[in-house]
């Protein structure tokens, strides 16, 4: 196989034996210099040889040829004749070694992408769900076994539907600028995914039963157990007759469920202006079973969120009699149950992107 030295002194020894062959046949005419030759690669060798002779407008014979009109008139058809028989020759050698170049520029080619198919192959890591993720579907699931609906809703809203459809007075303090985010005097993102609720219970008329996951916004200081933004889950049943009862075995049910393992709860009054009445719901602690650790800060209880029955006001708000329904309520934090499931002590690490993080889940 030609390596690329070989063809250029090919293609240059191949110039200078058409120079002599010309010189030869031709005395009366010279031929313009052409110098540097060899300092070319291969491909632009070949390229300047054949515009030296064969170029339209500036090759040799294309000029020789015109310079025919010149000669007497008997001269003329025997040089014409001899200048084609040379350009003839010129164009077959020519041939010949773009032939060879083709084979060099195609080896190279194969040389420059050849695989070596003994090498390993390259690995791709498969990518995997986020851990909130993957707990925000775990959680989807088990509510949706049990008759539950998924719905989602806008994460900018008015103040209406994030504050005065919800029961919450002009002077409460989940309205003040140091605890929303407000982008002008109507519109805040949501604290909470409550505002779901309210666009459910207008599109939908009960009996209905969903759960409104999502991004929530709030002015924390970002440290191990607050963040600006983080992910909630609240859930609603509305129908006849609903009573705490009902809350209390939904959310067994579903914490048997996540944990796998039977869990105890209890109601510990509490005010929300959304339901009345309200109460935190805690959860014995499913790792030290109720005799205290470090995960339960050794009180054996695992505060899960916010719960108890739809306020009155916030039915009428949505077109909802309450004399003929009622409703339970309630929500807590995806980051912090995941906190609990995976042994996290720190919820920065979830936004962070560090994949020596993610990738243990």
């Amino acid at each position: 196989m030609l390596d690329a030295s070989t063809l250029q002194t090919a293609i240059a020894n191949a110039h200078q034996q058409l120079v002599r062959a010309f010189c030869e046949r031709f005395p009366e005419w010279t031929l313009p210099a052409f110098d540097g030759l060899m300092a070319l690669p291969p491909r632009r060798q070949w390229q300047a040889v054949n515009d030296y002779w064969l170029a339209r407008k500036h090759g040799v014979l294309t000029l020789k040829l015109k310079e025919l009109g010149t000669l007497p008139a008997d001269q003329r058809p025997s040089r014409g004749a001899a200048l084609n028989r040379f350009k003839a020759e010129v164009e077959a050698v020519l041939s010949q070694l773009e032939a060879q170049l083709r084979a060099f520029e195609e080896a190279e080619t194969i040389r420059r992408e050849a695989v070596d198919v003994t090498l390993p192959g390259l690995v791709r890591r498969r990518g995997r769900a986020h851990p909130l993720t993957q707990i925000r579907e775990r959680i989807e699931d088990i509510f949706v076994a049990m008759g539950y609906a998924v719905e989602d809703g806008p994460e900018v809203d008015t103040v209406f539907y994030n504050f005065d459809a919800l029961n919450i007075p002009p002077n409460h303090p989940a309205r003040d600028l140091t605890d929303t985010f407000y982008i002008d005097d109507e519109l805040a993102l949501r604290s909470q995914t409550s505002n779901v609720q309210i666009h459910a219970m207008q599109r939908r008329k009960p009996p209905l039963r969903i759960i409104a996951p999502g991004r929530v916004f709030r002015r924390d200081e970002p440290d191990a157990t607050h963040n600006p933004m983080f992910f909630q889950v609240e859930g609603l049943n509305v129908a006849p007759g609903i009573s705490m009862a009902d809350l209390k075995g939904t959310l067994q049910v579903f914490l048997t469920k996540l944990f796998e393992r039977p869990v105890t709860l209890r109601f510990r009054p509490s005010y929300f202006p959304f339901v009345e009445p309200g109460a935190e719901t805690d959860f014995q602690c499913p790792f030290c079973e109720g005799a205290g650790c470090r995960i339960c800060k050794h009180t054996g209880w695992i505060e899960l969120g916010g719960s108890g029955m739809v306020h009155p006001n916030v039915l009428r708000a949505c077109g909802i009699d309450p004399t003929e329904f009622s409703g339970f309520a309630f929500g807590f934090g995806i980051d912090r149950m995941a906190a609990l499931l995976y042994g996290i002590d720190d919820i920065r690490l979830y936004y962070e992107n560090d994949l020596r993080f993610l990738s243990q889940f």
